[in-house]
């Protein structure tokens, strides 16, 4: 099975998909500083807070930071998708990302005159807050109803089911390997 991180949906779904299955079984594929940094930059278009250079000496707290903020949003979309409340630890732990990392406005006065954001705190906790703040954007919108699990069998995937047609997380990643495998069934019957 193809290990490059599954990219293009929200952050916080992305960052869930940062634990496929292979036939190992699942493996994390930001278990460590440079699978963070590698998947940080695969997402640097929308990580305007951080870049992969700012975590080039993340520490094992540091990277905990980011693996609770995962999984926490696993845990909320977990229930979430089986029709279950959330349970207060997964909102709690969200939240105290978000806080760890505050983001805050400032005027910057010149021509023009620009308002920025600008978040607070090491790197690291601003990645955690980013993500947390996306995955919490994510549970309180609409999209939360349409959150789908890919229909692969040996897939771990989420995605956001807009068209209601879309059963695999990729048409070309696990769409193709279903369909081959049903021709390869179909032809191997008597």
């Amino acid at each position: 099975m193809d290990v490059t991180p599954f990219v293009g949906e929200s952050l916080a779904l992305d960052l869930v998909n940062t634990r496929p299955q292979v036939s190992a079984g699942v493996i994390d594929l930001v278990a460590d500083g440079d699978g963070l940094r590698a998947w940080v930059e695969l997402e640097k278009d929308r990580l305007q807070d951080v870049s992969s250079t700012d975590l080039a000496s993340i520490s094992a707290d540091e990277l905990r930071l980011i693996h609770s903020v995962r999984a926490h949003l696993a845990t909320a979309l977990d229930h979430q998708m089986r029709g279950l409340s959330v349970p207060a630890h997964a909102v709690d732990g969200l939240n105290a990302a978000m806080r760890a990392a505050p983001a805050v406005h400032r005027l910057d006065w010149g021509d023009p005159p620009i308002l920025a954001r600008q978040r607070e705190g090491s790197a690291a906790a601003r990645l955690a807050a980013l993500l947390a703040e996306d995955a919490a954007a994510l549970l309180a919108g609409p999209e939360r109803q349409q959150i789908r699990k890919c229909e692969a069998q040996d897939c771990v995937m989420l995605f956001v089911g807009n068209n209601p047609r879309r059963r695999w997380c990729s048409a070309a990643r696990c769409g193709n390997r279903v369909r081959v495998s049903r021709y390869y069934q179909r032809s191997k019957s008597p």
